[in-house]
């Protein structure tokens, strides 16, 4: 779990017995080093390996069985929990004891979680799900990035503003490879997600189904696993992280999403027609972080922290820094001396080489990532108030690297 918040800076005015500059220094606090953050398990245990590994075990050309856990099925459903972790899952028995059952069964019996990617963010998550990629190669590598084509900062969740989805992931989803190769494969999902730009760079091919309620959503799972000898199918809940934000991990509201997805879970679980595989997952878990000023930092009442900076990008708890020309050094330096006990704060080239966003990243993602990144470890978030108001307010909240937000469970039932 995430460590207990540190403040955010020294305000004491006591010096040091010794006025030497040895001395200062060595009490002087050091940033986090980059090489202490958890990084995720891509290539063999993360989100992106999913959907590669259930298509080459039904022969799927183009995709590798990258978790070597999972046994090869000829029906495969997919069934994300946005916002549910393995840490809270684990902590909530009681109102998920069907998923709770199942706990030992994850990641191919294992009992072990899999890891989001960095960030653990739904566009970044349902991106390297349906393409089977890292961030640094589909391309989405944050809630908000800059988009080097025009300067602007995009909201990748809300498409905003527009740009050509074509580009912007250029790259073939696993259902498009599935469904080229003579496999039946589905969403099924919210109506409202048919058109969006997110699904389709991310989660189109196939049949895209929208139901509106749970219960449809898995019946009509159930139905599209059953429609041919070989099935890929994607079904997907929101409400769950929606609760989390709103009212926080530890509220009756949560508890309540929990209990009924947990049955949403069972009901779909026993209408699983013969040789399937359904996998229960997540794309991030999530936090609760106080409302004080020691856990909330606000970037725009900062003049440390905004000086220099042109955009501030990501989220709270993982953040993309875009720098003036020529001040990238000075924001890295003073970023880390104000949050380097609380957050990972690197360069974009530190990010990079520490594997942060993948194993590499593709030339066109380069500068979309920040000239500083900076990932939480602590229970704080840096919150703009005035141009991020919606987000400043959440309760729940996610983004980082702490096993909290990072691990996510890979539940598993077989007919």
């Amino acid at each position: 779990m995430a460590q207990p918040a540190q403040p955010a800076r020294s305000t004491s005015t006591a010096q040091p017995a010794s006025p030497s500059h040895a001395a200062a220094w060595d009490l002087h606090p050091q940033p986090l080093p980059l090489d202490s953050a958890p990084r995720p398990e891509y290539g063999t245990g993360s989100l992106a390996d999913l959907l590669p590994t259930l298509a080459a075990g039904m022969g799927v050309p183009g995709t590798t069985a990258a978790i070597p856990e999972l046994t090869p099925a000829d029906r495969n459903c997919v069934f994300l929990i946005d916002g549910l972790g393995w840490e809270q899952l684990k902590a909530h028995p009681e109102e998920a004891p069907f998923m709770t059952s199942l706990l030992a069964a994850s990641r191919g019996g294992t009992g072990r979680p899999i890891t989001a990617g960095y960030p653990a963010t739904t566009a970044t998550s349902l991106a390297s799900v349906g393409t089977g990629l890292p961030p640094g190669a589909h391309g989405l590598p944050g809630y908000t990035v800059r988009n080097p084509d025009t300067g602007e900062l995009m909201n990748q969740l809300r498409w905003q503003p527009w740009a050509p989805p074509g580009p912007w992931q250029p790259y073939p989803t696993v259902f498009q490879l599935a469904h080229r190769a003579g496999v039946h494969a589905a969403q099924v999902t919210s109506p409202a997600f048919e058109n969006t730009p997110l699904t389709k760079v991310a989660l189109s091919g196939g049949t895209f189904l929208g139901r509106l309620s749970g219960e449809e959503r898995m019946d009509v799972a159930a139905e599209q696993l059953a429609a041919a000898d070989r099935a890929l199918v994607y079904t997907y809940y929101a409400e769950v992280d929606g609760a989390g934000h709103r009212f926080g991990v530890d509220s009756d509201t949560w508890r309540g999403q929990l209990m009924y997805v947990d049955r949403l879970v069972q009901r779909l679980a026993e209408q699983l027609p013969p040789r399937s595989a359904l996998y229960v997952t997540a794309d991030h878990g999530m936090i609760d972080v106080p409302f004080d000023e020691e856990h909330r930092i606000d970037f725009d009442e900062d003049w440390e922290l905004s000086a220099g900076v042109a955009l501030l990008g990501g989220e709270g708890r993982a953040r993309h820094v875009y720098a003036v020309p020529g001040a990238a050094n000075d924001v890295l330096t003073c970023w880390r001396e104000v949050l380097g006990e609380q957050f990972w704060v690197a360069s974009r080239d530190e990010a990079i080489e520490a594997g942060w966003f993948g194993p590499a990243v593709d030339a066109r993602v380069y500068r979309r990532i920040g000239d500083v990144v900076a990932a939480a470890r602590d229970d704080v978030l840096l919150i703009a108030s005035e141009r991020e108001p919606n987000e400043s307010a959440m309760v729940g909240n996610h983004g980082s690297m702490t096993p909290a937000e990072q691990l996510v469970p890979l539940l598993e039932v077989r007919s």
